[in-house]
């Protein structure tokens, strides 16, 4: 036993360990005093973290350090971020559950060499203001989503760029609409008016 208890004192150690500690006993504690433990301890981990964020249960947040959230953000329901390549949210970001955002991906490049030793390649995933992001969604490294997008549930989000206000849907995710199109269209005629 005083082995088990020696190894959790040497990973309290290192900040990174601590997180882990911290993430692994708060990630499914129940209701309000869940959420606002979250907040609270998980958030100050986060390179920036803004007013008024919202941690669902069961959310896995790998590399908090290099993660940047902005103001009324909602982490969902089991969630999972690998920010360890740098991801940066802005104001109002909506997670659904399930949803993966990943900004490190395996080299692969060198047929010789195992893909586990060849290291990884990190790409900045960037999310503007006012996105929506469906259930179940993976965002992949190196993707920008513009402001006020909406992602539908299970898409896959390659790493491009994604132009404001646009509807996105599918494997890979194509834009099938755009949200200034539908408030446009659901305005009454001017002859009606």
């Amino acid at each position: 036993m005083s082995g088990v208890l020696r190894a959790m004192w040497q990973d309290m150690i290192t900040p990174e360990n601590r997180y882990a500690w911290l993430q692994s006993a708060l990630r499914n504690v129940p209701g309000d005093t869940g959420l606002a433990l979250r907040r609270r301890f998980i958030g100050r981990y986060f390179r920036a973290a803004g007013e008024g964020l919202v941690i669902y249960s069961g959310a896995m947040i790998y590399g908090a350090e290099k993660l940047t959230v902005g103001d009324r953000c909602r982490i969902g329901i089991d969630n999972m971020i690998q920010a360890n390549g740098e991801i940066e949210m802005g104001d109002d970001v909506l997670l659904g559950p399930g949803v993966k955002i990943w900004s490190v991906n395996h080299a692969f490049q060198n047929l010789d060499v195992p893909i586990w030793d060849q290291g990884y390649d990190h790409k900045k995933v960037v999310i503007g203001n006012g996105v929506w992001i469906g259930a179940n969604t993976f965002v992949l490294p190196g993707a920008n989503i513009g402001d006020h997008c909406v992602i539908s549930a299970g898409s896959v989000v390659a790493g491009k760029a994604i132009e404001p206000y646009a509807i996105l849907a599918g494997n890979p995710a194509r834009k099938i609409g755009a949200r200034q199109e539908r408030a446009v269209a659901a305005l009454p005629d001017a002859a009606d008016r």
